[in-house]
């Protein structure tokens, strides 16, 4: 994809053994700064996950030097892009997981799920089941603010708050999927790279992971089979399916996200309210009043 767009934002993440994270941050927040990047770096036991920005030469040279590790010289990485700076600082952060599951025994970089290419996902669902006439249930695995944004048609969605509930949530739902092929998505597919796994290591038979998550999909295929647009945790909010940004919101007070539609309210104050959480401040208003 080309663009006109001074800014270059990029997301990688890769599933590897990453056990000297502690002597490496220094080195990741010096070239950082030292390129002028802005975002989020996080350095892990069991891997990497970055959401960069910059300017094109300087994305390149990060990349150039991040790949030199031996570890990370395939990593992957996806592009958008922005007329501004979508970060207002420089994070390299220390964590025990990439993203939060409480299951130190789902190891990717031992083992993935199948994967499924985009373009192969839009064929299943314009023909409505797979290569092997089994239907295609889509299964989110985002957290249920990111969901209203957008998300496939017709998809599973358990309302999960957090990820770390979706062993439980999945596993109360595996009779009601048996004999359908699922395949499981999230932004950039991290999330789902952890649940195929342990969806399998339940006992599902017919389950893949969408490989790049949402942001490559609409990469590859636009919007087909795509209601919404896709959140993103930077000051864009959301993606449209031409991974262009929208106006789309979160509020500040919060931090629930807003529509352009919701932004009409009376209740929407830039900065200060929103629809989502102006009933429960009268309502807190209501208790204190009455309890003077």
């Amino acid at each position: 994809m080309q663009s006109n767009h001074h800014f270059v934002n990029i997301a990688a993440y890769k599933f590897i053994t990453f056990l000297d994270t502690e002597q490496k941050r220094p080195e990741f927040l010096a070239i950082c700064k030292q390129l002028q990047l802005k975002g989020t770096i996080l350095l892990t036991p069991e891997g990497i996950n970055l959401f960069l920005a910059g300017v094109r030469g300087q994305i390149d040279q990060f990349l150039s030097w991040l790949r030199a590790d031996e570890r990370f010289t395939d990593l992957e990485v996806k592009e958008s892009y922005s007329e501004k700076q979508p970060f207002t600082r420089m994070l390299v952060k220390l964590k025990s997981e990439i993203i939060t599951m409480k299951h130190p025994l789902i190891k990717p970089e031992l083992g993935r799920a199948p994967a499924v290419q985009a373009r192969t996902l839009k064929r299943w669902l314009d023909q409505g089941h797979d290569d092997n006439g089994k239907p295609v249930v889509m299964l989110d695995t985002r957290n249920a603010f990111e969901v209203d944004v957008g998300t496939f048609e017709n998809t599973i969605d358990y309302r999960i708050e957090k990820f770390s509930e979706f062993p439980a949530v999945i596993a109360e739902h595996k009779d009601e999927l048996a004999d359908k092929t699922i395949v499981t998505f999230c932004t950039g597919g991290i999330r789902c790279e952890k649940a195929a796994i342990h969806m399998q290591d339940i006992g599902y038979d017919s389950v893949y992971q969408l490989e790049g998550g949402i942001l490559k999909y609409f990469e590859e295929c636009g919007g087909a089979h795509y209601d919404g647009d896709c959140f993103v945790f930077d000051y864009r909010t959301a993606l449209n399916p031409q991974l262009q940004e929208t106006a789309t919101v979160q509020c500040y007070a919060c931090r629930a996200v807003v529509t352009p539609r919701q932004q009409l309210s009376s209740q929407y104050v830039a900065g200060k309210s929103c629809p989502h959480c102006v009933p429960e401040i009268a309502a807190a208003s209501t208790e204190t009043a009455a309890s003077h």
